[in-house]
């Protein structure tokens, strides 16, 4: 099975759509589901989804690895043309997963407790991101 999750952003952050991924699988066996970003410049990850302060002390901590391209220490950059956001972004997503592997036991995604599934934008501006789905099946 395969979908498209649609994630619309406002901006650099965390957006959780666990949600999504929880009706979406619901119903269904035992397997893996596979999800791949399709942008260059957002990522995925699992991260705790109880403290809104997690959320964004990763935010800040990636801001200050990775400041954007009109920072004095990223003069050496020459990807400037679609902002000082741009190049950052992609910095980050190749840092970062593009592609998560789940488990999934009766329809379920195998999570932790206090474990989310995020994109995590990197851009300045809001997006329609994008995120392939494929959950495949264990036949018996």
């Amino acid at each position: 099975m395969q979908t498209v999750f649609t994630i619309p952003t406002r901006g650099p952050g965390l957006y959780e759509f666990t949600g999504e991924i929880r009706r979406w699988t619901s119903g269904h066996g035992d397997g893996v589901l596979t999800l791949f970003v399709r942008h260059t410049s957002c990522s995925l990850i699992v991260q705790e989804n109880a403290d809104p302060d997690v959320r964004r002390d990763l935010d800040a901590f990636l801001t200050r690895l990775v400041p954007p391209a009109d920072a004095p220490e990223m003069s050496y950059l020459r990807h400037t043309l679609e902002g000082p956001d741009d190049m950052p972004a992609h910095i980050k997503a190749a840092l970062l997963p593009v592609s998560l592997s789940i488990p999934v036991s009766g329809g379920c995604p195998v999570l932790g407790t206090w474990q989310g599934i995020y994109l995590f934008e990197h851009r300045y501006a809001a997006h329609q991101r994008q995120v392939a789905g494929h959950l495949c099946l264990h036949q018996i």
